[in-house]
């Protein structure tokens, strides 16, 4: 088990920023803190921001399979499909062991894994990719480009990632969100909020022709940069794919709580 502190921080972090990203899709969507469960659900076809949390800490395996099952009966109620986000280290041991069992019978398929990170490292210096120019997102245009590099990047239809970021506020005007071109074509992305405190990083992609060349980290490093010039914030966290998970040690997190993602069975 990491340090249990930063494991709560990665969860409260979710909560935070998913809230302000939730409610920036639709000041109508489900938002509710009920006892053990944290509901962000905007109910749109970008299936990150339909999420559910749970929050107990030190949760033992009867109270486990109670959430497990009370989050399924959530999600079963939605019109678009979502995911649960279960940070591991905030289970007791007997909970972990009990994890993969409670999970099958709440109805819940594993769908990936990850991982929180955070770490006290900003400010970073300015980066520089001799590839690439950063643009920050400030247009419709610009939001588009930014939604339609995250469906690329996760493999969603172009449709899904606009259906989550048209006619965004947030990402036009609070967010530290930047596109980074290799000449005029938008080949990666990254965003950085304030959150309680801290700069969250969300969002980050490359186009799958354009990966593995480090602009991923490039990107995500500009976004840090300039949201920790803005703000004068000097800690950051972020929940890590298996993709992004070896870029982010490089920048300075450090991984705390391992993150199960689990949907319903079909």
């Amino acid at each position: 088990m990491t340090d249990l502190v930063e494991s709560v921080e990665s969860m409260e972090q979710l909560t935070v920023a998913w809230r302000a990203m939730v409610l920036d899709r639709d000041e109508a969507a489900d938002v509710r803190d009920l006892p053990g469960i944290a509901v962000r659900w905007a109910d749109c076809r970008f299936p990150f921001w339909n999420c559910l949390t749970l929050t107990d800490v030190g949760a033992d395996a009867a109270l486990l399979g109670q959430r497990l099952g009370q989050a399924a009966d959530i999600m079963r109620t939605k019109k678009r499909p979502g995911f649960l986000w279960l940070f591991e280290d905030l289970l007791d041991d007997g909970a972990r062991r009990a994890l993969e069992t409670a999970a099958e019978q709440a109805g819940l398929r594993h769908a990936f894994p990850g991982w929180g990170m955070a770490g006290d490292l900003l400010p970073l210096p300015e980066p520089v990719h001799p590839e690439l120019t950063f643009v920050r997102v400030t247009t419709d245009e610009h939001v588009q480009v930014y939604a339609d590099l995250n469906s690329r990047g996760y493999g969603f239809p172009l449709a899904t990632g606009r259906d989550g970021l048209a006619g965004s506020a947030l990402w036009k005007n609070e967010a530290y969100a930047y596109l980074g071109m290799r000449g005029d074509v938008p080949v990666t992305c990254a965003g950085a909020v304030e959150a309680a405190g801290r700069l969250f990083v969300a969002l980050v992609a490359t186009d799958p022709e354009w990966q593995r060349r480090g602009y991923g980290e490039a990107v995500t490093r500009k976004a840090l940069y300039e949201g920790a010039r803005a703000t004068g914030l000097t800690r950051a966290t972020l929940h890590a794919t298996a993709a992004g998970a070896p870029v982010y040690p490089r920048i300075g997190f450090t991984p705390n709580s391992p993150i199960h993602f689990y949907g319903l069975k079909a």
